[in-house]
Formats: C-alpha cells, sequence, structure tokens
C-alpha cells in the first residue's frame, strides 16, 4: 500500500511537471537551433523566474545563447520581470565566460528594472574587471552601484576584494583614492569600514614604494575613524614604516598603546617577537645601538626567544656603528643557540670587520664561511676585495680580482668599479680603461660610478682627450656623451651673464661661528625625562622599552643628530634629468681639481633649479672649505643643513672635528666628542684618527691615550694612520718611551709602516739624540760643580 502511494504521488507531481519540461526542450532546442529570432513576442509562453533560472544554469548552452534569451525575456514587460536572482546569476556567468563589454548593459538593465544586487555579485564582477587590467571600467562600476538608491547593500566585503586586487595589481593611486573617498563617506558605518588585513597590505604596499605622505594619510585617517582597530600585523608595519623613515617618536608610542591594549577586548594581542624585531631595526637606522642592544637583552627575559631576523638586525646594527666586539658575540651567541648564519650576516661582519681594520680576523671568518658550507656572493667578494684594497692590501685585493675572473664567477659591475676606482687613484689609468673595455666584453654595463672614477682620473692628470677612447668601450654609448654634454653646458653657465643682485649676498649665510658648534649640536635627548620622573612597572617584562616610550610622551625623539643610512649607487636618468647625482659628480669633478668656485657655482645652479642636496653635496662642500680656511662659509653650510633636516653622519662631524683642529679649537673639538659618545654617535676609524691628530696638536696626550683605549675596547684596530698619528704627537710631546712603545705595538699588531713612519721614526730618533745629549750635558754639569 505504501509503495502504491508513492508511485502514485511521484506520477501526480510529474504530470503537474510535464508542462515545463516540455517547455525547457522547447526553449532550449530553439535556442540551440535558431537563437531568440524563432521564440515567439507575443506573451504566449508562460515564462517564469523558475524557467529562466534552469535555462541559465544550462551549461551545455554557450554563455552568448544565454545571455541572448536574458535579454529576451527583459522584453516581456507585461509577462515577466527579472528579479535579484536572475540578474545575480546572470551577471557572474557574464564575468566568469569574459563577456565582459555585456555587463554594463546588464547593471542599465537592472537599475531600469528598479533591482539590486547581493554584495557578493558585484564582487565578484569588479574582481573580474580587475583581474582583466580593465580598472576604469571597475570604477565606473563602483561608482554606478554606489549611486543607487539601494546601495547601502554594499558591504565592506565589496571594497576589500576590489581595494585588494588594485594593491596586488600595484595600482596604488587607484586604491588609495578609493580608500579614502570610503572613509569619508561610511559617516560612522561601521559595516563600510575597510578590513585590518586590507589596510595592512595597503600600508605595506605603500611603504615598499617609498609613499611616505600617503601612508600617513592613510595612517591617520584610519586612527579618526571609531570603529576600526589595528591588528598586530598592522600595528608592526607602522612601527616598521615610521622607523624607516627616521621617525622613532611614533613607534615607541604605538608600542606602549599595544601593550595598553593586551589583555582587553582589542583585536591586537599585544607585542609579539615581530614587533621586538621592528623596534630593535628601528633603534639601529636612528643610531642609537646602545638602546637596541639593552632592548635586545630585555628580549631574551620577556617570553620570546630572538630568531634568525632579530640576530640578523642586531649584528647588522652592531657592524654599522663600529660595536664590533659586540657583533662578534652576538654572532658566536647566534650560532650558539643552533642558527646557521646566513650569506646576508656573514656579509655584514666581514664588512664591519674591514673597516674597524681587522683584516686577519676578517679573512679566517671568510675561510670559516666557506668551511661550513655557506655559499659566498658577488656581494662576498666585492666586500673582500674593496677591504683589502682599503686597509693597504691591493696586490691581495687585485689578486683575488685576477683570480675570481680566471673562474667566470663572482665578478659583477661593482666589482670591476671598486677595482678601477683604485686604479685612477693610483694614476694607472692605462689599466683601467684597459678594464673598462673587459667589462663591455663580459656583457657588464659600465654604470655611472664607474665613470664618475674615470672622469676624476682623467681630470687630475689633465687628460680629458681620453674620454673619447671610454666612449669606444662603453656599450650603453649615450652614458659618456651625457656626461659630456653635463660639463659642456656646466661650463656655458658658468659663462653667462649672471644676476648682480645676489653679488654682495653670502651663499651659505650664517650668524656665528664655529665656537658655536656645541649650541648648534644640542642635546638629542636634552628634554629626557630622568629614570626617576617615570613610573615604572615592576611586573613588566620589558622595563627599558616602556621607559622609551614614557619618554617619547614628553619629547620629539626625531631630532636625529646621526644618520646609519647607506648610500645608494646612482645611476643615470638620462640628458633631461640633471638631478643631484650628477651635480654630486661634478662636484668630486671639480673639487678633486681643487676648482671650490665652479663647485659653489655648480650648487647654486641646483640649488636656483630646486634640487635638494644630500648629505654628500653638504659635507663635500663644507670639507673643501675648511681645507682652504674658510671656516664661515662652511659654519654657513652646517647651518644650512640643519635648516633643511638634512641628517648629519659621520663625515659631517669628521669635517666639523677637522675645522675645529685647524680653529686650534681643540677643547671643542673634546667636547663635541663627549656629545657624541653620550648621545647615541659612533666613530670610525677615520674619525678616531681625526680626532687623535686634532688633540695630540693640542697637546692633550691623555685625552688621545683614552680615545685610543676606547677605540681598542670596541673592537676597532688601529690602521698605519692611527699608528703614525699617535708615534708622532707623543714623539713631539716629548713622551719618547711611549712613541717607541707605540712602534713595537704596531709591529706586534701586524701593521706594516709606510713612507710616513720612516719619517716619523727620523724625528724620533733626532728628538730621542737631542733628549741624550741633553741628559749628557746635564750630567756633564754636575760634575764640573762638584
Amino acid at each position: 500500500m505504501q509503495h502504491g502511494r508513492s508511485r502514485r504521488s511521484l506520477s501526480t507531481t510529474t504530470v503537474h511537471q510535464l508542462p515545463n519540461i516540455f517547455l525547457l526542450a522547447f526553449i532550449t532546442k530553439t535556442l540551440t537551433q535558431s537563437g531568440t529570432r524563432a521564440l515567439p513576442t507575443d506573451n504566449t509562453l508562460p515564462i517564469t523566474e523558475s524557467i529562466v533560472t534552469q535555462i541559465l544554469r544550462n551549461n551545455s548552452l554557450p554563455t552568448s545563447k544565454r545571455l541572448d534569451f536574458f535579454r529576451w525575456c527583459a522584453s516581456l514587460t507585461h509577462s515577466y520581470k527579472h528579479t535579484a536572482c536572475t540578474y545575480s546569476y546572470m551577471l557572474k556567468t557574464a564575468a566568469r565566460a569574459g563577456f565582459l563589454a555585456d555587463i554594463p548593459n546588464l547593471l542599465t538593465m537592472m537599475k531600469d528594472d528598479n533591482v539590486v544586487v547581493d554584495s557578493d555579485t558585484i564582487r565578484v564582477v569588479l574582481d573580474t574587471f580587475i583581474r582583466s587590467g580593465k580598472f576604469d571600467v571597475a570604477l565606473q562600476i563602483l561608482d554606478f552601484v554606489q549611486d543607487l538608491e539601494t546601495s547601502s547593500t554594499l558591504d565592506s566585503k565589496v571594497y576589500d576584494s576590489v581595494l585588494l586586487a588594485l594593491v596586488r595589481k600595484n595600482q596604488l593611486g587607484l586604491a588609495l583614492n578609493i580608500l579614502l573617498k570610503l572613509l569619508e563617506t561610511c559617516n560612522g558605518n561601521v559595516d563600510l569600514l575597510p578590513g585590518a588585513i586590507t589596510c595592512n597590505e595597503l600600508l605595506v604596499a605603500l611603504r615598499k614604494a617609498d609613499m611616505q605622505k600617503e601612508f600617513k594619510q592613510v595612517f591617520d585617517k584610519l586612527r579618526e575613524k571609531k570603529g576600526f582597530e589595528l591588528d598586530t600585523w598592522g600595528y608592526n608595519i607602522c612601527i616598521h614604516a615610521f622607523g624607516c623613515w627616521g621617525d622613532l617618536t611614533t613607534p615607541l608610542k604605538l608600542f606602549e598603546e599595544m601593550k595598553e591594549k593586551k589583555g582587553s577586548n582589542s583585536v591586537s594581542k599585544g607585542p609579539d617577537l615581530c614587533t621586538y624585531n621592528s623596534l630593535i631595526h628601528v633603534l639601529c637606522l636612528v643610531s642609537k645601538a646602545k638602546d637596541a642592544l639593552i632592548v635586545y637583552e630585555e628580549l631574551k627575559i620577556s617570553g620570546h626567544e630572538p630568531d634568525a631576523f632579530t640576530y640578523r638586525t642586531i649584528i647588522q646594527g652592531c657592524c654599522k656603528s663600529y660595536r664590533m666586539d659586540d657583533a662578534i658575540r652576538i654572532f658566536s651567541e647566534f650560532q650558539y643557540n643552533g642558527f646557521l648564519p646566513d650569506t646576508i650576516v656573514y656579509n655584514s661582519v666581514l664588512d664591519g670587520m674591514f673597516k674597524a681594520r681587522k683584516v686577519p680576523d676578517a679573512c679566517q671568518l671568510f675561510e670559516k664561511m666557506v668551511e661550513d658550507g655557506v655559499r659566498a656572493s658577488c656581494c662576498t667578494y666585492n666586500i673582500l676585495i674593496d677591504g683589502l684594497f682599503r686597509n693597504s692590501r691591493a696586490e691581495a685585493g687585485y689578486t683575488l680580482f685576477s683570480d675570481l675572473k680566471k673562474k667566470g664567477q663572482f665578478v659583477d659591475a661593482i666589482t670591476y668599479s671598486i677595482v678601477i676606482l683604485q686604479l685612477c687613484k693610483a694614476g694607472e689609468l692605462e689599466e683601467a680603461l684597459s678594464l673598462v673595455e673587459e667589462m663591455e666584453g663580459r656583457g657588464l654595463v659600465v654604470d655611472l660610478v664607474t665613470i664618475t672614477s674615470l672622469v676624476i682620473g682623467f681630470q687630475k692628470q689633465g687628460r680629458w682627450d681620453w674620454t673619447e677612447r671610454l666612449m669606444k668601450h662603453i656599450r650603453e654609448s649615450n652614458l659618456v656623451p651625457d656626461v659630456i654634454k653635463w660639463k659642456t653646458d656646466m661650463e656655458a653657465s658658468f659663462k653667462s651673464p649672471q644676476s648682480k643682485s645676489k653679488d654682495s649676498m653670502p651663499m651659505f649665510p650664517s650668524k656665528g661661528d664655529f665656537t658655536k658648534i656645541m649650541d648648534l649640536i644640542g642635546s638629542p635627548n636634552s628634554d629626557l625625562g630622568s629614570e626617576d620622573d617615570i613610573e615604572n612597572d615592576p611586573w613588566s617584562s620589558s622595563p627599558y622599552m616602556d621607559q622609551l616610550a614614557s619618554q617619547a610622551k614628553t619629547k620629539n625623539c626625531n631630532s636625529q643628530s646621526f644618520s646609519l643610512n647607506r648610500g645608494k649607487r646612482v645611476k643615470s636618468r638620462g640628458i633631461d634629468s640633471f638631478d643631484i647625482d650628477m651635480g654630486n659628480t661634478f662636484l668630486s669633478i671639480f673639487l678633486a681639481k681643487g676648482k671650490l668656485s665652479l663647485a659653489c657655482k655648480l650648487f647654486e645652479i641646483f640649488r636656483d633649479m630646486g634640487v635638494d642636496p644630500v648629505s654628500y653635496t653638504y659635507n663635500s662642500m663644507m670639507g673643501s672649505f675648511v681645507k682652504k680656511g674658510y671656516f664661515t662659509q662652511a659654519w654657513g653650510v652646517l647651518n644650512e643643513m640643519g635648516e633643511k633636516i638634512c641628517p648629519a653622519d659621520i663625515a659631517t662631524y669628521n669635517v666639523i672635528i677637522q675645522g675645529l683642529g685647524k680653529m686650534g679649537r681643540a677643547d671643542l673639538a673634546s667636547s663635541v666628542l663627549d656629545k657624541l659618545m653620550k648621545y647615541d654617535g659612533y666613530l670610525d676609524i677615520v674619525m678616531y684618527n681625526t680626532l687623535i691628530n686634532v688633540l695630540g696638536k693640542a697637546g692633550r696626550i691623555s685625552e688621545v691615550n683614552k680615545l685610543f683605549e676606547h677605540m681598542k675596547s670596541i673592537g676597532v684596530d688601529a690602521d698605519v694612520v692611527t699608528y703614525n698619528t699617535l708615534i708622532e704627537v707623543h714623539s713631539k710631546a716629548g713622551h719618547l718611551k711611549e712613541a717607541k712603545n707605540l712602534f713595537k705595538m704596531m709591529l706586534d699588531a701586524g701593521c706594516w709602516p709606510n713612507h710616513v713612519t720612516d719619517t716619523i721614526l727620523d724625528f724620533l730618533t733626532m728628538e730621542t739624540e737631542k733628549q741624550r745629549l741633553q741628559k749628557a750635558s746635564i750630567l756633564r754639569s754636575k760634575d764640573d760643580d762638584s
């Protein structure tokens, strides 16, 4: 009985469905054979939403036939009207099948029917256009949907999808405009706020594109919106980005904010290992390696274990700030904890060792690198070759270069540029030109840096006619003519009539002179509150970071007195881009020849063009003024550097010390040194040598000895210039025994004397003999008196 009832029920259902089945079959056959032109237009077919949906879902029909059927149904104005469901399915089908040209028409039909589809459909359509690269159409569709009266159906997922797609397609300008417009029109609607992941990806893209102004604009707008919170990833992105742009205050405030939100219902769960890594990186970038080391030690007891990135960051920071003993200690700790240093870490330590004059240690480290199976890169060998040249091991450096060439590996354009620079310094222009020819033979591009080295060499030896030989060897034939044309244009501009209104105006106006240097340098942390003024949490896992963050509330930590940023290798951008890189090239050429007036005129031309000088530009001008004894002009350059907020680097302070030494103000030089050592500065070997020379000539031998001991204590080895200067100042001060001990120390350290050493030793011998004769004369006088 039950089976009978089931069969009768099934039969009844089937009978009722037969008309629809026959209708579907008829429409499908007609569309397949003849298209919509064979369908009746007199509303005789009983079209329903169910019928339309089944036809649209029939994948055996081509998409074009389904589109035609959809439009045919829309023409049945009296008996049928499309619904949101059919519009949604048709839009998705057209988008996925690539019928993008039909979508705007479908949207217009939808608007005329006063129908609005769901957000998911709009998202699919927009994604399709963006993936196809049709960004303008996608934006038009978004505007079209937003203009609908019922556009409130759009939620944040639609905008997130669009923004993510644009960011991943590197269309940052469009993504930025959409986000800012969205934030302006959300009017407190939390559902329209973009998601944290979307904002994070946009912020990362802006950071990578170095769009600092736009990054801060997005950051400020998001912070203003109630209902939006940065997650931990977002906080870490902002800490890293602002720190890389020299802003220390904002990262410290964000760190404190993260700690305050920890344990609450916030999406941020407090600082994690990435947060500490970013903060250590930021502290190293702003030349606060001492603080970075304390935070690193604090990290290890805060519940987080340092990872490979932590070790790499702190090692690089120590190497760049010449804290080689700390760098080597952490490098050993890195290996002890089971990590395997990679090529980047080895390169950082090798570079630091060579700059600290630890040549034997650097060579041993390279051998260990090879034994550990770490693959050396071109950068590794470039560091080795450059380090050997800079440490008076030119023969070893050139031999390594020749061996690498024979093997046909690990030699790139920068390797050749390093060797060509040294050959030009040594006056070996023929050999340098032959290497240029060899570069072209290997398919390497001769860049602007290499050409600058050669042009300076030609200038020094008065061989401008050799530029024709240079042009024959360079594949990028436009580069040398550009350089020559720039030189011609510069000389023409020098000869052109100049405005007389500026004749009586100083090029670098200043108030005061170098004796006011302490007021100009100031104390970057002078308004810091003392530790006693800050309430410390005894249960905090990061008390020192808490202290730094609290200090950021009461002062501006962004007055960076020292920069660790490395210069970037400059590139030619064509004849129409007379930029600061090319200006610095010609400054080098003019100043190398001693043509200070031409260099000043070039600087003035660039300033009139609105080109902002960089630290190298100011350092070059100031150094030349100091060498010529024009201290007032040098002081003016330093003032302008401060006004343009151009961060000073080690070369800037080296010039300042030289100027104070020439002025006989060793007391001020000593004060500058104290301030640098107290407030996050560091000294390289050149700076140590300059200070030893200035203090020694002023008779401050005790300070010289303290400086030498400090130099050894942080892991910087003395070079031949250091020992020569020490021996000379001790000899002239009458400390002959100490001078002899220093010479013995020099030999024990494996630092071989040069011709300057011989001259100083001759003076030491004369002083020793003079002292011996004086003692003998005194003894004879005593004998005669007795």
